[in-house]
């Protein structure tokens, strides 16, 4: 079994030769579907794509059919590909699942197989014996800015940097909604070059008015500032409850991680740098920023915080957290609200 990252399928494929089986499994299913194009468009001629293209859902198929679709020999053309979605959905007792095991053994030299497992559970073992494996992972925020620009030109929509970079703010850098706001911009803006006010118009944010931008209040323990953003953070696209508490208890755990350091002794560069790879090991996405800005925002609001604080702080996170996903009916804005007050409140006992 060999196994890239999302980056060197794509470095292998401007050079290398295809494999017979590849296996997409990782977090971000928008770049999964990059990489089935990237494959296909690599292994097929356009000319060729009607006859010997076919993509199923797993799960609706029983061993005859599944043989049949990689066993099929291509049709004027070298090799034909079969795109198989959702393996995940079968059981382990899948009989289909048994007959794709007996088939990845020994491979159709002439049918490229690509398997794609939606959302972010491991790969399945059994399969992933046999063929490339590809992890593919989420963006870093400068990762998640370039492949905007890049989305955008791809449909004829030049974006400016600072745009670019709101954008992938006001999103959470969610490369689907990204996709869809993208779309929106290139309706909105024709052939001139979308700008900060575009992206404002368009997806219904201000600069300063971000989940980020509210997330560093609280932290910063500027509860009015925060609580002046929750009404117009919460109106805008995608943004919910549990988003901004997710986010708050993002930003507390790396705070804690360099209060921590810091506790131990370790100098503000020293600590700076171990919440840097802490995140590197994570690969955390949707922070609005660079690793390293991120590393450097969080220990710096460590300053304010102690320890016992930060339990507190995230034991209040997770009440909010639980509290908004109990039910189908709740105060989005007074729970959030009374989480950030709370971090007020601790910041004055300790005083």
């Amino acid at each position: 079994m060999a196994a890239l990252t999302f980056d060197a399928l794509f470095r292998g494929l401007k050079h290398g030769a295809l494999d017979p089986v590849y296996y997409l499994h990782g977090e971000e299913d928008v770049l999964k579907e990059e990489a089935v194009r990237a494959l296909v468009d690599r292994a097929l001629d356009p000319a060729a794509r009607d006859f010997n293209l076919d993509s199923r859902a797993a799960v609706d198929l029983d061993p005859a059919a599944l043989r049949a679709l990689v066993d099929t020999p291509p049709m004027m053309a070298d090799r034909r590909v079969v795109i198989l979605r959702g393996i995940e959905q079968w059981r382990k007792t899948a009989k289909a699942r048994d007959e794709l095991q007996r088939y990845l053994a020994r491979p159709s030299p002439t049918t490229l197989l690509i398997l794609v497992q939606s959302g972010d559970d491991k790969p399945d073992a059994d399969l992933a014996r046999h063929g490339t494996v590809v992890a593919v992972d989420r963006l870093s925020a400068e990762r998640v800015e370039r492949w905007i620009a890049h989305r955008a030109r791809q449909i004829g929509l030049a974006i400016d940097p600072d745009a670019a970079t709101l954008l992938a703010s006001a999103t959470g850098a969610d490369l689907a909604l990204l996709t869809q706001e993208i779309e929106k911009l290139r309706a909105i803006v024709g052939t001139r070059s979308a700008s900060v006010a575009d992206v404002s118009a368009a997806v219904g944010v201000r600069r300063g008015e971000t989940v980020v931008d509210l997330v560093g209040h609280a932290l910063e323990r500027r509860p009015a500032d925060a609580v002046r953003l929750l009404e117009p953070v919460l109106a805008q696209s995608g943004v919910t409850g549990v988003r901004i508490v997710s986010a708050i208890g993002t930003a507390l755990l790396g705070v804690a991680v360099a209060r921590a350091e810091l506790d131990r002794g370790a100098t503000k560069s020293r600590a700076e740098q171990g919440v840097f790879q802490r995140l590197m090991a994570a690969r955390l996405g949707g922070l609005g920023a660079g690793y390293q800005v991120i590393a450097a925002r969080w220990t710096g609001w460590a300053a304010r915080w102690r320890g016992p604080e930060l339990a507190d702080a995230l034991r209040r996170a997770l009440a909010a957290d639980r509290a908004l996903k109990g039910s189908t009916i709740t105060d989005e804005r007074g729970i959030v609200m009374e989480l950030i007050l709370g971090f007020s409140a601790s910041a004055r006992e300790a005083a």
